[in-house]
């Protein structure tokens, strides 16, 4: 699985709290990030990993999955993807990529009320579509990566992006 955005959007957050779901669950993962000089602005990229079998390589060769929260991240890293791409409804995907297109970012600015909670709308959104891990483990892992002040709001994020994720799947 491959993440992307802009950094400061949260995309390594929304894979190291999906990372933490799976764990839970029972099943190996191994998780990456990496992301330009700039501290917020700049391209960022997560990579997620998960098998029953022990992984022996922790470095995405081929996603068969790409989240994607900018037109930037989505030109870059959709290029030759064959699986799943779930991209912000603002976004224009190419035409030859399996798309589901969710609004994740106005999600979480018009309807949680915080444009920051937009990784856990699409972490939320992304466990709704593909099934990783049961809801309890993920709202578990949410809180286990969020701080305490911030744990409300995030739980409703992750439930707006639970509902969006199913109405899409």
């Amino acid at each position: 699985m491959c993440f992307a955005g802009a950094g400061g959007q949260g995309v390594i957050l929304c894979s190291i709290v999906l990372a933490e779901a799976v764990f839970l669950a029972g099943k190996n993962v191994a998780q990456s990030q990496r992301y330009g000089p700039e501290a917020r602005g700049g391209l960022c990229r997560a990579e997620l990993i998960i098998d029953d079998e022990k992984i022996v390589y922790p470095k995405v060769v081929r996603a068969d999955f790409l989240l994607a929260l900018t037109q930037k991240s989505l030109d870059r890293y959709g290029a030759g993807m064959t699986g799943l791409t779930v991209i912000d409804g603002s976004l224009k995907a190419p035409e030859n990529l399996k798309v589901v297109a969710l609004p994740i970012l106005q999600t979480a600015a018009e309807v949680v009320g915080n444009p920051v909670t937009a990784n856990i709308v699409a972490a939320g959104a992304i466990n709704a579509l593909l099934r990783l891990v049961p809801d309890a483990l993920l709202e578990q892992a949410v809180r286990m990566h969020i701080p305490p002040e911030a744990e409300q709001i995030n739980l409703v994020a992750l439930r707006e992006g639970r509902e969006l994720g199913r109405r899409y799947s």
